[in-house]
């Protein structure tokens, strides 16, 4: 089974963005600005409730999030100790209605790692979906309902 459109009856409406773990927030928020150009690089966010350090990258029309443990019992340690160079850690899909979206996919046989949403790093309502139920994708799933302004 795939995740798709036709999977959840659920508007997806885009890729919200990247989330790449690093093992130097400050090297690779240099290398977005200064080399990349990216015209929006913000200063590191502690985020202690879900274990990492943040910093949010513009770039064009993607948005990348890096990520750096916080903490030693950070979650985000464990993907570096395996990834030293660090790597692309979840993809975060934009859905319209995420509470619905699990139901949805549960209905489908997909599991998702909590039965209802959490709220994300940025305030919004979210879930990732179990790594098995992805098909060897080599990363986790988020889907998010973005609460618009």
């Amino acid at each position: 089974m795939y995740l798709n459109s036709k999977l959840i009856n659920n508007e997806i409406h885009n890729v919200f963005k990247l989330v790449k773990t690093v093992p130097n927030l400050k090297r690779a928020s240099e290398f977005y600005k200064n080399i990349l150009g990216a015209d929006n690089v913000s200063e590191a966010v502690p985020q202690p409730e879900h274990g990492v350090y943040t910093v949010s990258v513009n770039l064009g029309n993607i948005k990348i999030e890096l990520w750096h443990p916080y903490g030693d019992k950070s979650p985000i340690q464990n993907f570096l100790d395996r990834n030293k160079n660090g790597g692309i850690h979840h993809v975060c899909i934009e859905v319209e209605n995420v509470t619905e979206a699990i139901k949805d996919l549960t209905s489908k046989g997909i599991k998702t790692l909590d039965t209802k949403p959490k709220i994300g790093a940025h305030g919004n309502p979210s879930c990732l979906l179990h790594p098995k139920s992805c098909n060897g994708m080599g990363m986790l799933v988020e889907l998010a309902e973005i609460k618009k302004n």
